[in-house]
């Protein structure tokens, strides 16, 4: 008896000490698996300067940023810097170009046309203009003969089709030509007739560069003045055998403005006409002759730069060992070139 009521007073201290308050009062807060805990608050970062990005100029009346791939073709080539055959399309060579500007300007070369770009690479209008086919261009056109012998006994080796005539006037693929005048009978071009191109110009030379650039790797041709300023970017085709690609420093040794070219058949081991002919011939002056409109002849014999009848074909193509350019470009560089001048092969 005295057993079983002790055993009934210890029970009830046990559950006094479970159940009575803690020592503040209340008991501790139960957290529900349901409720978010508080985030403490972080610190922002202070912000920083973005990198290589260069503070936009004010803009010069008249002038706006380009708004398309072409617009940003056609500025390019109106600061010296080639695109290759305009075409509106976002290729290599135009990248290559938009590289070349991001540079000179100090902005990341991307080679993108990014909003930092845009803001730099300024457009004046108009950037299409109108043409008037002339009797003069008429005349020029002639069907270009297949063989090498048909070529040299032709009085001058100019254009085949009027197409092939504006796209050179205009620095641009005969396609784009096409593209943009829709509405033209190509077939039926006449005295008169009118067409839109690129409106494009080089500036104009005021000076000598200073030397020139080639780089194989990248075939990209670059002018520079005496303090290494960019004059001029152009693509350009280098040699398919890399035995026959003249690398180091070479120079100017001549300046030929619409020469004549001499075919030799040792030349071309892979024409079969060339191989049965077993003599040389003299091929007449013209846009299609095989080294285009100009010839700049290097300090190793063989060797020189100059045009090409197939200016779509710069970069993307490789030459038997010369460095072929567009002929706009050929002619343009012609200009700023001189007897002595170094040429660097990188």
């Amino acid at each position: 008896m005295i057993y079983a009521l002790l055993s009934v007073i210890l029970a009830g201290y046990l559950v006094w000490i479970w159940l009575r308050p803690s020592p503040a009062g209340q008991r501790a807060p139960v957290v529900k698996a349901t409720e978010t805990p508080i985030k403490q608050p972080v610190a922002k970062k202070a912000p920083t300067a973005p990198r290589n990005v260069s503070i936009p100029a004010e803009i010069p009346p008249g002038t706006r940023p380009v708004e398309t791939i072409l617009e940003a073709q056609i500025a390019l080539v109106r600061q010296g810097i080639s695109p290759g055959s305009i075409d509106g399309a976002a290729g290599g060579q135009t990248r290559a170009a938009l590289i070349a500007f991001q540079k000179k300007v100090g902005i990341a070369p991307s080679g993108l046309l990014d909003g930092a770009t845009r803001q730099r690479l300024l457009i004046d209008a108009p950037v299409m203009t109108e043409y008037d086919v002339t009797s003069d261009d008429l005349s020029r056109l002639a069907p270009l003969p297949k063989t090498w012998l048909g070529k040299s006994e032709e009085t001058r080796l100019d254009f085949e089709n009027i197409l092939e005539l504006l796209g050179e006037k205009a620095f641009s693929n005969p396609q784009l030509i096409r593209e943009l005048n829709p509405q033209v009978n190509w077939n039926e071009i006449t005295n008169g007739s009118t067409v839109s191109i690129p409106r494009v110009e080089y500036p104009p030379v005021v000076g000598k560069a200073a030397f020139v650039k080639i780089s194989l790797q990248r075939c990209v041709l670059e002018a520079f003045d005496a303090q290494t300023n960019l004059l001029l970017h152009v693509p350009c085709s280098i040699g398919r055998l890399a035995e026959k690609r003249p690398a180091g420093e070479l120079h100017v040794t001549a300046i030929a403005l619409d020469p004549n070219y001499t075919f030799d058949p040792a030349v071309f081991p892979e024409s079969t006409e060339a191989q049965t002919l077993g003599r040389k011939l003299i091929l007449p002056p013209g846009p299609n002759n095989p080294v285009g409109v100009a010839w700049i002849g290097l300090d190793r014999p063989g060797y020189g730069i100059h045009g090409t009848p197939a200016p779509e074909q710069v970069g993307r193509t490789e030459s038997h060992g010369c460095f072929r350019l567009a002929n706009w470009n050929a002619s343009y560089l012609a200009k700023m070139v001189w007897v002595g001048m170094e040429v660097v092969v990188e």
